[in-house]
Order: structure tokens, then C-alpha cells, then sequence
């Protein structure tokens, strides 16, 4: 029992049966080990952007979690609002993509996938955009291999949702639609002649018409790819992408 004091006031106690308790969902991004046996996950959520989050046990043999909290893994979970860290206290499997993960040469493309939708978004600020755009690319690659041009394409949708999208039938500098012979990562996309700048480079014929039709296509109905350009193609929007990020994307270099 609180003794009254003059000129003091303390709040009701919170009752016990209130508990900080509130309901998310998300993709996992990745993990990392926090104390013995806990870890800590991150995750996409199309609510809250980047969400970090303590999986109690999780590394012990037995955990209830399961394989629930592994990347790639749409999740709904359940957690307690934490002062620094939220803890994950229920999660049930929305989508697990179970045949990308049977395939070595898809793992390493939802990794790619994974990382750009990390680099590009931020903790405690709304994701949809990256959200949808990832959840798209994974279903893309459960529904069958991997085509030839899906990750040039996802990554310039990424740069799209952080409003850095290359232009390919106007000139960056002028927005004149002839004349497009140079291709510059610094301002944006081609240029004209009269808007050329040092550091920009000339494409062989026909690969912006490719880029652009790529940029514009469903990643669940990609044109079919013609492989004359899928590997220039994925070189420059590599370099565009790592460009604007300012970082290198450590699971190309790993599958490249």
C-alpha cells in the first residue's frame, strides 16, 4: 500500500492481466545468435519496415519454434513489446516455399533477393512496396527454375520502390526520347548526346529496349529471354543497383 505524500502522485497500478502484447507478420530476412540459445531474427514487415525480434531457445534441440523462423519464411507472429528488443512469443508458417529450398540454384537467388530487400528498407517505417515486391520473387522462384532474368529484373523493381528506377526510353538529363546513346549509373539511366557525362558508357543496340521490357514484365511472367543480352543485362543493373546502394551485394558475388 503507496502512503500518500503531499504534492505527489503515483499511477494506478498496471493490472496483470494487461500484457504488451501485439501481432505482426513478415518475411525472415536472416538471423543471428544473441546469448546460448536464443537468436535474433529479422524480418520484412510490410507494417513496420525492418523488424527486429528475440526467438527464445530457438537454437536448443527441441525449440518450439521449429524450423519456422529459417529466411525466406512468411511468418505471423505474436510478440512482446520489448523495451529494446520485441520477443517472438507465437508463429505460425503463412508461406514456407518449400521446393525453392530443394534447389540450390534458387536459395542463392531468394539470398539475393533477401539482402536487396535488407539494404533498401528501414526499422519502424512502413514497407509495402519492398514487402509485396519480395513476397512476388519468392513465389516466382517456388513455382519452378529460376528464369534466366529474374534477378536483373527484381533488382530493377528494387531500385524502383527506393525511387532511383533507370531510365531506358528518355534521356535522364533532358527526358528527349532520341538520340540515346549513352548510359550513365551517376544520372540515372541514358542520355543523350548533348546531356553526356564523364563516367558514362555506351550499351550495344538493343539492350535499353531489353532492360526496359524486363523492368516492366510480372516477375511471374518474365518474356522469354534471349541470351544474346540476359548477361550484359544483369551486369549493368548489378552495377546500377550496387551503384545507388553504395555496397557491394555480397550473394552476387558469391553466385557470379
Amino acid at each position: 500500500m503507496r502512503r500518500a505524500v503531499p504534492g505527489l502522485w503515483f499511477p494506478p497500478p498496471v493490472p496483470c492481466w494487461i500484457v504488451p502484447l501485439r501481432r505482426d507478420q513478415g518475411i525472415v530476412l536472416r538471423g543471428f545468435p544473441f546469448g546460448e540459445a536464443d537468436r535474433v531474427v529479422v524480418l520484412l514487415s510490410p507494417n513496420h519496415g525492418k523488424l527486429r525480434a528475440v526467438a527464445k531457445g530457438v537454437r536448443k534441440t527441441r525449440s518450439r519454434f521449429g524450423g519456422r523462423l529459417e529466411p525466406f519464411t512468411h511468418v505471423d507472429l505474436v510478440l512482446y513489446e520489448g523495451r529494446n528488443l520485441d520477443t517472438i512469443t507465437q508463429v505460425s508458417v503463412i508461406e514456407a516455399f518449400p521446393d525453392l529450398r530443394a534447389d540450390l540454384d534458387r536459395v542463392l537467388a531468394a539470398g539475393t533477393m533477401v539482402e536487396v530487400a535488407d539494404a533498401v528498407t528501414q526499422e519502424g517505417e512502413g514497407a509495402r512496396r519492398a514487402f509485396l515486391l519480395l513476397q512476388r520473387g519468392l513465389r516466382a522462384l517456388e513455382a519452378g527454375p529460376r528464369h534466366p532474368d529474374l534477378i536483373a529484373s527484381y533488382l530493377l523493381k528494387a531500385a524502383a520502390v527506393v525511387g532511383v528506377a533507370p531510365a531506358f526510353d528518355h534521356c535522364a538529363g533532358c527526358g528527349r526520347s532520341d538520340d540515346l546513346t549513352w548510359f550513365s549509373f551517376a544520372a540515372g539511366g541514358v542520355l543523350c548526346e548533348n546531356d553526356r557525362i564523364p563516367g558514362a558508357i555506351t550499351l550495344r543496340a538493343g539492350l535499353t529496349t531489353y532492360l526496359a521490357r524486363i523492368a516492366a514484365a510480372d516477375l511471374s511472367a518474365l518474356p522469354a529471354a534471349d541470351p544474346g543480352f540476359t548477361g550484359e543485362a544483369m551486369g549493368v543493373t548489378r552495377r546500377f543497383i550496387e551503384y545507388h546502394l553504395e555496397r557491394r551485394l555480397v550473394s552476387l558475388v558469391v553466385d557470379g
